[in-house]
């Protein structure tokens, strides 16, 4: 049986591994290695001070004790197969932004990932966000839809080009 919850101290190590696999996978896919270079990927925000995924993992972690952010995790059976976060800035007004949702691929289309959605964005709303952000990489239909199906739509194309 899947189930949503919280991340607790003891889920740190494993959220931080989900998060490494998250980037892993997308970095080879089409805008990942742009992402990465950007500091941004699999709608994982990675300021140049975090570093690695535990840090990552440790900064949403301490962010929840602010209520700035949340950390969850999917489990099937108790053992942890995903892991979400999401964060807001009050003082950027009443938005909120996915930052991650990866589910282990051995575990998807049992629900676990819309789970985490849907978690992510009642906390959204118990926080009075207004609205959510959330990023998909160009031909990454999963993950587009995973958040179709929760209700988000595509507001904007970002194109990019190197000058070089």
């Amino acid at each position: 049986m899947e189930a949503i919850r919280p991340a607790t101290e003891g889920d740190l190590a494993r959220c931080a591994e989900l998060v490494s696999w998250a980037i892993e996978t997308s970095t080879p896919k089409r805008g990942g290695g742009e992402l990465a270079r950007l500091g941004i990927l699999a709608g994982t925000a990675v300021p140049d001070d975090v570093g690695s995924p535990s840090a990552l993992v440790a900064r949403w972690s301490a962010d929840a004790e602010d209520e700035l952010a949340v950390l969850l995790v999917g489990t099937i059976d108790g053992v942890v197969v995903g892991v979400a976060a999401g964060t807001r800035d009050p003082s950027a007004g009443r938005s909120g932004r996915i930052e991650c949702c990866y589910v282990e691929p051995e575990a998807r289309e049992v629900g676990v990932g819309g789970h985490l959605v849907e978690a992510l964005m009642s906390w959204f709303g118990s926080h009075d966000c207004s609205d959510v952000d959330a990023l998909a990489l160009p031909g990454d239909r999963s993950t587009k839809q995973l958040l179709e199906a929760s209700g988000f739509k595509t507001r904007l194309l970002v194109l990019h080009r190197s000058t070089s």
